[in-house]
């Protein structure tokens, strides 16, 4: 189980100390509720050496109203203590968990966003979880409201956990709302259960007492289509068209909901259907069916892409449905896709033509792919274009790591560098994943020097970055001096032949005697 600091015992001391302070007049039965509850807080904690005087004055109530960093801290810091109670075990003869949380933190002022971050950092707390429901839900001095119910809806959501957020809706009868159905209702779809999702849609009013309007059935409409449930969702509007009748924007949503799923024909068909029962089929239906389209021409043939599309857009001609930003970026991302990325440049200039002007999504679609065809210098240009169109703001630090992660990609590791420069002085702060990405392809490159810098210069932002051993690619690796034998020259006729003659002389000269010193005779 986590441990906390002792500044989290001196937050709560100084609590007890005020708490005695006021109550002078019932001295003994307060010292005695006070030693109990320090020692259900602090029993496993090191006592604090400070005397409890120097913290009298400086007490502030918790607050998540103020925008000062020390109260959001204090704020973190309690969030972190009631959410090491949610996670603890308990015992057969531990008290339950509203009670603990009652006895441990009956001086906290709760705010929506001290019980967000404390949902948001127990994960693995579970069913306990209700337990501090109830307790904030039996709390005087706050008021349990749609927002907060939609919180503890959205944390057994993740979880998966349906029976528990049902639990806490039956509870929170008569104080739901829009938000708390638009949290239950996103959770179930993308927990991939759409007939739940439409149960839940049915019974809302008998059930929780939730309005079933119009809106609801839009938003229902629209998660379902997002996720590729289209059918359900048709076939629900269908069965409510006498209570709610659809109008433009939930045909709309039906067939953008067929073509997430990647069926053009019920797509086309219910646009069929739709036009013969009077509707007018908008831009947002003509640029999901473009991408359809488009899509599955990159599936199954991809030199089919530009004429199919083409076809798409003069029926959108002649039915009078004009051409807006989404469907020259449905365009031009499905360009770039199919690596074309000078057909997607020549619609980008000629957006103008149809009374469009590119977005942020546009900019950064064409950049990426740029830089992927190793355009350096026209993806720096359209860089400072999209700067000076007034989208600076889109490039984020998540931008920023994409597009470097492409110049890692194609071994453009200089430029990359740039990049990186350039993301500091627009004063995106880089994240680990940043540094650790350019750390390791500057060490593939056997450039150790410049990865140790970048090393010391995370480490000096307070990253926790960690020395991990990078491999260096063997074509940039130094390689290792080796003696290089010398080969025998192979001979040339004449040389072969002139060396035989030397050969047959010293032999022939071998044989020939020597003639003897002539002796002299003395007289």
């Amino acid at each position: 189980m986590r441990r906390f600091t002792s500044p989290l015992t001196r937050l709560h001391l100084r609590t007890l100390l005020r708490r005695s302070a006021t109550n002078q007049s019932h001295h003994l039965p307060c010292s005695q509720f006070s030693l109990s509850k320090t020692h259900l807080f602090t029993s496993s904690l090191p006592h604090d050496p400070f005397p409890f005087s120097l913290y009298c004055t400086s007490f502030k109530p918790f607050s998540s109203q103020s925008e000062d960093p020390v109260k959001d801290q204090e704020e973190e810091t309690i969030a972190q203590s009631v959410s090491s109670e949610l996670v603890k075990e308990l015992d057969a003869e531990s008290l339950s968990i509203p009670e603990r949380l009652h006895l441990s933190f009956s001086h906290l002022t709760l705010t929506p966003s001290l019980i967000l971050t404390t949902l948001n950092l127990s994960p693995d707390a579970g069913r306990t979880v209700l337990g501090f429901f109830k307790w904030v839900k039996s709390e005087e001095s706050f008021k349990l409201d749609d927002e907060i119910v939609s919180f503890f809806v959205d944390y057994f959501g993740r979880r998966k956990d349906f029976k528990a957020a049902n639990d806490v809706l039956t509870d929170s009868k008569g104080v739901t709302g829009s938000k708390t159905f638009e949290s239950m209702i996103d959770r179930l779809v993308r927990a991939g259960r759409p007939t739940q999702a439409v149960a839940f849609f049915e019974n809302m009013e008998k059930d929780y007492g939730l309005v079933r309007d119009l809106n609801s059935l839009k938003l229902l409409v629209s998660r379902l289509c997002e996720h590729g449930f289209a059918s359900y969702a048709e076939k629900m509007v269908k069965n409510l068209a006498n209570e709610f009748f659809p109008d433009e924007y939930v045909c709309d949503m039906l067939i953008r909901g067929w073509c997430v799923d990647g069926k053009l024909d019920e797509a086309q068909r219910l646009a069929g259907e739709m036009y013969r029962g009077g509707f007018e089929i908008g831009t947002a239906a003509y640029n999901a069916i473009l991408d359809c389209v488009c899509k599955l021409c990159r599936k199954k043939d991809p030199f089919r892409l530009q004429s199919e599309a083409e076809n798409v857009l003069v029926e959108m001609e002649e039915k009078g449905v004009p051409r807006d930003v989404e469907t020259f970026n449905v365009l031009i991302t499905n360009l770039c896709k199919i690596r074309k990325t000078e057909d997607a440049m020549n619609l980008f200039y000629r957006m103008g033509e149809w009374g469009c002007s590119p977005d942020e999504t546009t900019y950064l679609t064409l950049i990426k792919s740029l830089y992927q065809a190793a355009r350096i210098g026209e993806g720096d240009e359209m860089i400072d274009r999209m700067k000076s169109a007034g989208f600076g703001d889109a490039l984020n630090k998540k931008a920023y790591y994409e597009l470097l992660k492409i110049l890692c990609g194609i071994e453009r590791t200089d430029h990359a560098m740039t990049v990186f420069a350039k993301m500091k002085e627009d004063g995106r702060k880089p994240g680990l994943k940043t540094y650790d990405l350019l750390m390791g392809k500057l060490v593939a490159h056997n450039r150790v020097d410049k990865a140790n810098a970048l090393y010391k210069e995370a480490e000096s932002n307070g990253l926790p970055v960690e020395p991990k051993a990078y491999m260096v690619h063997p074509r940039y690796a130094k390689k290792k001096p080796t003696s290089v034998k010398k080969e025998k020259k192979r001979e040339t006729l004449p040389e072969k032949m002139a060396r035989k003659r030397r050969k047959l002389k010293k032999i022939r000269l071998s044989f020939v005697k020597k003639p003897r010193k002539m002796q002299r005779r003395a007289y």
